[in-house]
């Protein structure tokens, strides 16, 4: 617990989230999982992916995706934890098989 004997410093962490841009990609993948809910589809257990990522200029008109949450979360990153490659590493392994037989 880190402010147990002092106040939170709300508007330092307010800078913070502005100052990484989190507010609008928080609020894009809100709109994301909306849009998927009002279609009617069972998202349950799942993750709406986009297409093209929104870190690296994708939009919610790009397309939408329901996958497993492990399949979207397997894309290749650096040391900042900001996406490296929109290639899963499932499929980047795949293709490597698919080389070796041929």
């Amino acid at each position: 617990m880190p402010y147990v004997n002092k106040p939170r410093p709300y508007k330092k962490e307010y800078q913070q989230q502005k100052a990484r841009n989190e507010k609008k990609a928080r609020a894009a993948r809100a709109r994301a999982r909306y849009k998927i809910d009002k279609k009617g589809i069972d998202r349950k257990g799942k993750d709406v992916a986009h297409k093209k990522a929104l870190s690296k200029g994708g939009k919610n008109s790009d397309g939408l995706v329901v996958q497993s949450r492990s399949k979207n979360r397997s894309f290749k990153r650096n040391s900042q934890k900001k996406l490296v490659s929109e290639t899963s590493t499932r499929e980047r392994k795949k293709r490597a098989t698919k080389k070796r037989k041929v």
